[in-house]
């Protein structure tokens, strides 16, 4: 914040003026790369503890210098993983380069970052975008919202120059947040989105898109291999598939259609008993999500099957019983991925065990569940554009 003061005091007078002219009314109007992922602290974990947000990020800084090796194909660039429930990497923005750690997110499509011109108090720990930094920044005045399962955004569509790494699409449409609800003491930037145009919030071409139309990646494929339990490890790539981080073949599962990384469930079983989706079901494969999430009904059913006992919005279980709990299996496309109790049992701040089921609060008509992080971190996934399809091996 000082930063962003000490720069806001020493704009001319003339460019402030238009720019905050511009702002005000827009406001009121309705509006293979291969990247290494970091694991951190959940911020619920980290503000529970002696913390503060400010000393958590300090300790754990993560600096450009830390980003991008080169391979045949692919571009290996970090990424953190927060505590197993949260993904991140950085990216950069403008000439010179701005750095932003956002997550990389199979659930939504846009773009975006905080600016200068936020006031949101979510917006007062975070890395802030200054236009006037960047010779490359061209602006809109298109305003509009975003809206996630746990927040909202309000933001201006401009555009710049981004980076993933060794990969660079020029001239991007991007958003610059003016308002954000639901993201105070999270410790990310923003969000780059992964799914198909057509989710878009903005209308934006998203980053894949561009850098896949110029020729920027070999292949029209990202892939996911999320880490265990360690900060660093995990790892996303474009245009290529690394097969060191996965066991056997991959199986590829068709998309319920082109437009969003949703497929078909035949079935989701406990001790040979199907427990849920007994007539089929569809899931979106979503690394922004950090649980397994599905209808209210459903989800109540397999908390009293696996014996938890409610506190809050979680259900927990006595650790030790842990290691007796049976897995529960999501078969797709024929094919079984048991996820084991190690797998959907997590521990709080307190190191009290609870479940990583939960119910998806968004409505539909048909049953539609979440494959987030606690499934993804068992299963390597690849998402390819090209053919439509998701691919899913045992990761190592």
């Amino acid at each position: 914040m000082l930063r962003t003061k000490t720069f806001l005091s020493t704009w001319s007078q003339e460019r402030s003026m238009k720019w905050l002219v511009l702002l005000w009314l827009v406001a009121f109007s309705e509006c293979i790369v291969k990247i290494p992922l970091r694991q951190v602290k959940t911020m619920r974990k980290t503000l529970s503890g002696k913390n503060t947000l400010n000393n958590f990020l300090k300790e754990h800084t993560y600096s450009l210098s830390q980003i991008s090796s080169r391979g045949s194909n692919l571009t290996i660039h970090p990424l953190r993983n927060i505590m197993d429930m949260l993904y991140v990497g950085n990216i950069t923005i403008g000439t010179p380069p701005q750095e932003f750690q956002v997550v990389f997110d199979t659930g939504s499509s846009d773009l975006w970052v905080p600016s200068v011109f936020c006031q949101s108090l979510a917006c007062a720990t975070k890395v802030m975008f200054i236009h006037l930094y960047s010779s490359t920044f061209r602006h809109t005045q298109k305003v509009f919202n975003i809206k996630y399962n746990t927040g909202r955004m309000k933001g201006l569509l401009v555009y710049d120059t981004v980076r993933i790494g060794d990969l660079v699409s020029t001239d991007q449409p991007f958003c610059i947040s003016l308002a954000e609800v639901g993201f105070d003491g999270i410790p990310f930037d923003g969000v780059l989105g992964l799914n198909y145009p057509n989710m878009s919030f903005s209308g934006a071409i998203p980053i894949f898109d561009n850098l896949k139309n110029e020729g920027a990646i070999s292949e029209p494929v990202f892939a996911f291999y999320l880490s265990k339990d360690k900060r660093e490890g995990s790892v996303v790539m474009f245009g290529g598939v690394d097969h060191r981080y996965y066991k056997g073949e991959l199986n590829w599962v068709p998309l319920i259609q082109a437009g969003g990384w949703t497929v078909h469930v035949d079935r989701i079983s406990m001790k040979r008993k199907i427990i849920a989706c007994s007539g089929g079901c569809e899931a979106l494969v979503d690394t922004g999500t950090a649980l397994i999430k599905g209808p209210r009904r459903l989800v109540n059913n397999i908390q009293k099957l696996i014996g938890t006992t409610p506190r809050g919005s979680k259900h927990y279980v006595s650790c030790s019983v842990v290691n007796t709990l049976p897995s529960i299996i999501f078969t797709i496309n024929g094919i079984n991925y048991p996820v084991p109790a190690r797998a959907y049992i997590l521990k709080d701040s307190e190191s009290h065990c609870y479940t990583a089921f939960k119910e998806n609060t968004v409505r539909t008509s048909r049953e539609t569940w979440i494959l987030g992080d606690v499934f993804l971190r068992l299963y390597f996934s690849v998402f390819d554009r090209g053919n439509d399809r998701i691919g899913l091996a045992r990761a190592v």
